[in-house]
């Protein structure tokens, strides 16, 4: 799911309540997944309801949602439905720092619905996922209106003792109007995709396979009707993989490639071993490539105003990664892990030109550590992060936009007593540049939560946001969150 305009899905349009799970693979992953995946891979699984759902959820600036469901599943298969709805008053988006601030409230309201089924014939599974936000979103000058919709069938089975295939085709769509800038975006994209995986032995499989994306995207002055660009591509990819144990090895080997349209080629590779050293200790390394193109509003837009223009001469962005991991389990409730990581990309794609254009940077550099850690005894739960992060231009030194160099959390979970849990979390980052020079203060924020099951259908979740009312920015001008609560009740049979 990502917008052909813009390269990107817009995240703060998924709604929560719909969302079973998100899994993340950081690093580039092109030699498996194609373009978009430079700086890893995203999915987002929809919550699979097996009975009735309704949930309630009331919080600070006028929040207020719903959400109700239905679901039933077998052996054989079965289908599930959720709708909600969100309202919410706001605050300013913008802070004084910006010369737009005005104090009136920017709110926000949307409508949401997911819905999935699988049914099983023989060896096979058919399933399939719909996604669909329809949001009203303010910002100082006035309202833009964002619709977000997916769909997806997949065919997933064996063919023999050995051999499995997928089959998946899926569609997307963002419309995007704003009428104070008399702006219409609209973003289509489809695809398709065949795979194959043979076990040729235990633990030793082959991956193989291809797929074909077809992206549009208009962008329409919305006064004149006309049209200020209006491209299309097409790519088309194969790729090879092959995954193995033996001993106390495993492994992964892929290659990939992939041509646009418009671009032209482009060939991916990765690889990555772990070795088991004895029952509490493993090490991990990968080296990885990546590549992404550009967004057609990266290269078409006419900007706003002047500023943020696109540029047609950009090129696609190229990376490799390389990472060691050093993962330690001295006993069973205990996990830590050391990751170090090391990341050049070419042609960095980013709206530094004359009046923020996009543009392409030579070289790119991203080197850091990141240590993890979680563990657990009697009633307490407990996890740690932190990492460096060294993003920087690799011709002038400057650090890249919006990173900060260091950043750490420390997550304290406990059982307060039957049914009931609670805990903190304390999130800390440091300072960051924007555009213009600009500097983010760093920033630490607390925030605190308790789950009470009432009984077995019924469930209340108190959450508190930056506990402390701290202020910070993530981005020059804009606000962000100051202390706020919510509370949830829900009820599932």
């Amino acid at each position: 799911m990502a917008s052909a305009n813009t390269g990107s899905f817009a995240w703060e349009q998924l709604p929560l309540d719909e969302i079973q799970r998100i899994e993340i693979v950081r690093g580039p992953r092109a030699a498996q997944w194609g373009s978009d995946a430079i700086g890893g891979v995203i999915q987002i699984f929809t919550r699979k309801l097996d009975a009735a759902h309704f949930a309630v959820h009331v919080g600070s600036h006028g929040d207020y949602a719903e959400s109700v469901g239905v679901g039933h599943w077998s052996a054989r298969g079965g289908a599930s439905v959720l709708v909600g709805a969100r309202h919410v008053l706001g605050y300013p988006a913008i802070n004084p720092q910006n010369f737009a601030y005005s104090p009136q409230p920017d709110g926000y309201s949307n409508q949401n619905l997911a819905a999935r089924f699988a049914w099983r014939f023989d060896k096979q599974a058919l399933s399939g996922s719909l996604l669909r936000s329809d949001a009203l979103v303010e910002f100082n000058q006035g309202t833009s209106r964002v619709i977000e919709q997916a769909f997806g069938v997949r065919l997933n089975g064996a063919l023999s003792d050995h051999l499995r295939q997928r089959v998946e085709v899926g569609t997307d769509r963002e419309d995007l109007g704003t009428a104070a800038y008399r702006s219409l975006m609209l973003s289509r994209r489809n695809q398709a995709s065949y795979q194959l995986a043979w076990s040729f032995e235990r633990r030793q499989d082959i991956l193989a396979g291809l797929d074909w994306m077809h992206e549009r995207g208009i962008s329409r002055d919305t006064a004149s009707n006309i049209d200020t660009y209006t491209q299309s591509r097409d790519n088309l990819g194969i790729y090879a993989g092959w995954y193995g144990h033996r001993g106390v090895w495993d492994w992964q080997l892929a290659a990939r490639h992939d041509h646009n349209s418009v671009f032209g080629g482009a060939t991916t590779g990765s690889a990555a071993t772990g070795y088991q050293v004895n029952n509490w200790v493993r090490i991990e390394a990968s080296f990885v490539q990546g590549f992404r193109s550009p967004s057609l509003e990266e290269q078409f837009s006419p900007g706003y105003f002047g500023y943020y223009a696109g540029n047609p001469d950009l090129r696609p962005e190229r990376s490799h990664s390389s990472e060691i991991d050093l993962l330690v389990q001295p006993f069973r409730e205990a996990q830590i892990k050391l990751a170090g990581y090391s990341t050049r990309v070419s042609n960095l794609i980013t709206f530094a030109g004359s009046n923020y254009q996009a543009i392409n940077i030579g070289r790119a550099a991203m080197d850091g550590l990141e240590l993890t850690a979680s563990w657990s005894d009697g009633p307490w739960t407990n996890h740690v992060m932190g990492d460096y992060d060294d993003a920087r231009n690799a011709l002038t030194g400057e650090r890249l936009l919006r990173r900060p160099l260091r950043r750490g959390d420390i997550n304290v979970d406990r059982k307060l007593g039957r049914g009931v849990r609670g805990g903190i979390d304390l999130f800390a980052a440091g300072n960051a540049t924007d555009y213009g020079g600009a500097t983010l203060g760093g920033y630490a924020l607390l925030s605190a939560h308790v789950d009470w099951r009432l009984d077995r259908n019924l469930a209340l979740r108190l959450f508190i946001e930056n506990l402390l009312d701290r202020t910070y920015s993530l981005a020059y001008g804009y606000a962000a969150q100051v202390r706020s609560g919510w509370v949830t009740l829900s009820w599932s049979p």
